[in-house]
């Protein structure tokens, strides 16, 4: 059982803050990884919750081998999003504030593998035609990363 499931099974659905990682993928052609994730039934980016003992570039290349099979062999921190506009209540009613840090994945290897546990499908999508429904955070992560 991971740190945040432990935290729920105490405190229930109450918001918890809750740091983790975010993992921009680009191909070769510059389009973007995006996640349908199973819970929410939205697109958003590949990353999650940090576990006790590991650094934010730990759960980068952790979350996103566990989510998408890929393997970064290099990940560079660009930013930290947090505050209110972070903040999230899953379908099951758990509440969330995010504190998440944006990682630049470099020097990919493997094949794309949806694990059918929290995500549905993996795509690229080019800047010029995302999908209509993307998480949140993932809308306003990619809008200031345009700024």
């Amino acid at each position: 059982m991971d740190y945040v499931q432990r935290m729920r099974r105490l405190i229930g659905t109450q918001p918890l803050v809750i740091a983790g990682s975010t993992v921009l993928v680009k191909n070769e052609r510059g389009d973007l990884l995006f996640q349908y994730r199973k819970d929410t039934k939205e697109w958003g980016l590949p990353g999650g919750a940090m576990e006790p003992g590991e650094t934010l570039e730990q759960t980068a290349v952790r979350e996103l081998e566990e989510e998408t099979g890929l393997i970064a062999e290099g990940v560079q921190q660009v930013t930290t999003f947090s505050g209110g506009d972070f903040f999230y209540r899953y379908p099951n009613g758990d509440e969330v504030y995010n504190v998440i840090a944006c990682f630049i994945a470099s020097d990919i290897r493997g094949e794309l593998r949806v694990d059918h546990e929290e995500t549905l499908d993996l795509r690229y999508f080019n800047s010029d035609s995302l999908p209509e429904n993307i998480d949140k955070r993932a809308q306003i992560i990619l809008e200031r990363m345009s700024e």
